[in-house]
């Protein structure tokens, strides 16, 4: 026997032992009888030795091919082995290190973790979350390669992309007491008590412009609460201590369960756009590839 075998022969070899038929096995290759049949005869030839006999019903092993075929079905294996093993290696990433908002941490990366870890397995994913300000700092740093925040169309020292439309509408709650029930007009705002976002804050930064368009001087003053987490000014509104305004991405829920209700304010629309923020010298590896997955994959509002 020769000191190396062909792979293709012997891989013919194993498909005809398995089905014992040279027809059947040239089905199942995809290839003519003809060319079994000689890859079988080329085999023997390397081996120096038959590796079947042949009879009426098909092709039955010799001792010679009966040792060769445990060798045939282990190179089989190994190679199915490496191939599941590349496809993975393909699915594995590097570390994917993101900042986001605080809204947009809360409701739209997990919906793109979510489709994106369908498609990869990053070896970590790691996420920031500070306000506005804060992400912007962290990617001009280079702490994070890539962020998301809202408010801005531009920003000195970042590249910005913008990503999702929103709107960030007053919200109060549904059995809160009755003076906020009242509330129907921007006149209504400058008497009422409001939960604000802390400075440095996008969204509290798109609520002060949208005031100043409509000529509404109001600003944080005794008695309204100011909170630097989404969550908490949500949690202040149901409780009745206020109007906040909230991203419609953050209420989708208290909405469909009729806990909040949008205020119908008419002659204010704030309109706000998230967009991703990254340095001037581009992106490599993970981040690169999470981008452009997102970039084609937006999340949409439900409700």
């Amino acid at each position: 026997m020769t000191s190396c075998l062909d792979p293709r022969r012997l891989e013919t070899f194993r498909v005809v032992a398995d089905v014992g038929q040279i027809s059947a096995a040239a089905r199942h290759l995809n290839l003519s009888q003809p060319a079994v049949t000689a890859q079988v005869r080329l085999l023997e030839a390397q081996a120096g030795k038959p590796l079947f006999t042949r009879h009426a019903g098909g092709m039955r092993l010799t001792e010679a091919g009966s040792d060769l075929l445990g060798y045939a079905r282990r190179i089989h294996d190994l190679l199915e082995e490496a191939g599941a093993h590349a496809a993975q290696e393909g699915r594995a990433g590097g570390e994917l290190h993101l900042a986001a908002s605080t809204t947009i941490a809360a409701h739209i990366m997990p919906l793109l973790f979510r489709g994106y870890l369908d498609q990869r397995s990053p070896r970590s994913l790691r996420l920031e979350v500070g306000n506005t300000e804060e992400v912007l700092a962290w990617v001009r740093e280079g702490r994070v390669p890539v962020g998301m925040a809202e408010g801005l169309a531009r920003a000195p020292g970042v590249s910005m992309d913008p990503f999702l439309q929103d709107e960030l509408v007053a919200v109060r709650s549904t059995d809160g007491p009755a003076h906020l029930a009242a509330i129907r007009s921007c006149a209504g705002l400058a008497q009422a008590a409001l939960i604000w976002r802390e400075e440095g804050s996008g969204t509290r930064a798109v609520v002060e412009r949208a005031f100043q368009r409509v000529h509404l001087r109001r600003g944080p003053r005794e008695g309204d609460l100011v909170l630097s987490d989404t969550e908490a000014i949500k949690t202040s509104v149901l409780a009745g201590l206020g109007i906040g305004f909230l991203s419609r991405w953050s209420i989708q829920r208290e909405l469909m369960h009729q806990e909040l209700e949008v205020i119908p304010l008419p002659d204010l629309t704030i309109q706000r756009t998230f967009s991703w923020i990254h340095g001037g010298g581009g992106l490599s590896g993970e981040a690169q590839t999470f981008l452009r997955w997102a970039r084609g994959h937006p999340p949409t509002l439900r409700y």
